[in-house]
């Protein structure tokens, strides 16, 4: 019998009662398994490179080493880590920063908890976890400053890969994706692959971002959707 492939999660966050909670919603899943906990981000990294998870639950505001600072350290050390913020804070300073650093998604702590469990899916498997309201907003913002600029530009994309990134920049899925420019989930994932080396991009928020400041948000041969 194949044993269960499970999401292995580290919860860093300072408070102990909410780290509890936290937990006891996540392991109540099959797929999903709590390898350990931290209560600052200087103890976060060094769990990050003991137990090497596959995802980290990050809060924001802890001592020592506050989880913006964390994500940017354990992103560093261990690129393949998915990171997904877990805060209170809504400031759009925060939403930047984070995803800056390399964090695949950003949840209020208010998060409904089956919405915080599919996040916590749709961050292992790649893709973008970003409460409601302030997706846009993250995406305006980033885009605005102009933080993380590509180093190649989309001459380097293909024609399927600028339909692929045309599609993240309206936040669809891999599956909807697919199901748009009629390919195979897998042939999406690997044009998201390609298009955040070619931008040298860290995650596809960061890519939705790049269309919308290089306007590769609409098809130009297609009228209005």
């Amino acid at each position: 019998m194949w044993k269960l492939e499970r999401i292995r999660v580290l919860l860093v966050d300072d408070h102990e009662l909410f780290r509890r909670g936290v937990k006891s919603l996540l392991t109540a899943e099959p797929d999903i398994e709590v390898v350990g906990e931290a209560h600052n981000g200087r103890e976060a990294l060094a769990k990050a490179q003991e137990l090497m998870p596959d995802l980290v639950l990050m809060d924001i505001s802890m001592p020592e080493i506050n989880g913006l600072e964390a994500t940017r350290r354990v992103k560093q050390a261990m690129p393949y880590v998915k990171i997904l913020i877990l805060t209170v804070s809504d400031l759009e300073q925060n939403l930047f920063e984070a995803i800056k650093a390399g964090a695949q998604g950003y949840l209020l702590k208010n998060v409904d908890p089956d919405h915080l469990l599919d996040a916590v899916r749709k961050a292992y498997h790649g893709e973008a976890a970003i409460s409601g309201g302030l997706a846009a907003k993250i995406l305006t913002e980033f885009a605005r400053r102009d933080a993380q600029p590509a180093h190649t530009g989309r001459e380097s994309l293909g024609a399927r890969e600028i339909d692929v990134l045309r599609e993240l920049s309206r936040g669809a899925s891999n599956k909807e994706i697919a199901a748009t420019l009629c390919i195979s989930e897998n042939t999406v994932r690997n044009h998201v692959k390609n298009i955040l080396a070619k931008l040298h991009l860290d995650n596809r928020v960061q890519a939705a971002a790049y269309a919308i400041r290089e306007g590769i948000t609409s098809d130009p041969t297609e009228g209005p959707r």
